[in-house]
């Protein structure tokens, strides 16, 4: 039986491998066809899409299209050296490869959150996919082991939401307006400050769980999830009012100065010049202090002591931390769901990231 389950594994494996292999050979050969149809002056996304069907790429490029330049046919030989051709199929093997790895983890979580079972599933997609998880956590009411169980997820998912949203707005508001103090002004105690800042972003967070533990049970906010975007709040200052400085004083200070010729008052320098041209390192922020609380799991479950007022990474944890109703695929498809406003965010927000990422690296 042993062999037999190792035979199996094997060929299962043998499969992966192969696929894999043909992959990183499609792709060679469409990297190859692209090359050729540069080199005869074919562009854009048409030459891509033509490299994918095996042999017919060459053929087309080769003899069914005329070059649009002027070219010595020596010039291919790059194309077709052995070097070129070792160095793109290892290129395109590492990025398979790397793509398994990444995909994999992905579609074994897509396949849980569809599983029937409450169990771990044991393989990547079930044998009957079914959408009850979902109902599940939406419904807030299904049926596991024979016994009826509830969720407070829809709660869960609002509380998180609320913190998140709040806190990326104060959070950008607070942030911007301190860099902006710091970047543009002299004043007695700017070095001094800065240098708090800098030493404040050093400590750890969870050194001051229990300072604030007695805080929020001294003014009563135990039990409070918006109490929480203060503490978001301010523990994003630190860090993010030396990044947005630094790319503050990138902007010239000329402008400033014109607009102050002009008549414009402070607030209009502000929101007139300064803001558009900050919006790259600004939408970052944004982006990151969103993602901050929204799979935060410490600070809330120390101050959260209510099931209906948890945050989604406290909630969905006890999915798979309850000993009386374990329950992967729930955990599974509440991950999925998770995802979404991240997703979202990143999408609406990727021209700003990558430009703020940039930025961030090499400003100030």
């Amino acid at each position: 039986m042993f062999i037999i389950d190792a035979l199996a594994n094997w060929l299962t494996y043998g499969k992966i491998f192969i696929f894999m292999g043909l992959l990183v050979i499609l792709f060679t050969h469409q990297s190859l066809v692209v090359s050729v149809a540069e080199r005869k002056g074919y562009k854009g996304v048409k030459p891509g899409f033509i490299g994918l069907i095996p042999g017919f790429g060459f053929y087309y490029y080769f003899k069914m299209k005329k070059s649009l330049r002027n070219i010595n046919k020596d010039s291919f030989k790059f194309v077709f050296r052995p070097s070129n051709i070792i160095g793109t199929v290892l290129v395109y093997a590492e990025l398979v490869l790397l793509g398994f790895v990444v995909l994999l983890p992905i579609a074994y979580i897509i396949g849980a959150s569809l599983s029937p079972l409450s169990g771990l599933p044991r393989t990547i997609w079930p044998d009957n996919p079914t959408l009850d998880n979902f109902r599940f956590l939406i419904s807030g009411v299904g049926e596991y082991g024979g016994q009826e169980v509830t969720t407070n997820f829809t709660s869960w998912y609002w509380n998180t939401l609320q913190i998140a949203i709040f806190t990326m707005i104060f959070a950008v508001l607070f942030i911007t307006g301190t860099a902006y103090v710091f970047s543009r002004y002299k004043f007695k105690g700017k070095k001094a400050g800065l240098l708090a800042i800098l030493i404040l972003q050093m400590f750890p967070s969870f050194l001051g769980l229990i300072a604030l533990f007695t805080l929020f049970h001294t003014f009563g906010l135990l039990d409070q999830p918006l109490a929480l975007v203060v503490v978001y709040t301010a523990g994003a200052i630190p860090f993010n009012v030396w990044l947005i400085k630094g790319y503050l004083q990138s902007i010239p200070k000329e402008l400033d100065e014109s607009a102050k010729i002009d008549g414009a008052s402070k607030l209009t320098i502000f929101f007139k010049i300064i803001l558009p041209l900050s919006l790259p390192i600004i939408g970052f922020v944004a982006v990151t202090q969103f993602m901050a609380p929204w799979m935060d799991y410490i600070l809330p479950s120390f101050v959260i002591l209510s099931e209906e007022n948890w945050t989604l990474a406290v909630g969905i944890f006890a999915f798979i931390n309850d000993q009386t109703m374990i329950n992967y695929p729930a955990f599974a498809a509440s991950a999925l769901l998770v995802a979404i406003p991240i997703t979202v965010l990143y999408i609406a927000f990727q021209r700003y990231l990558i430009e703020g990422i940039t930025a961030g690296a090499n400003k100030g």
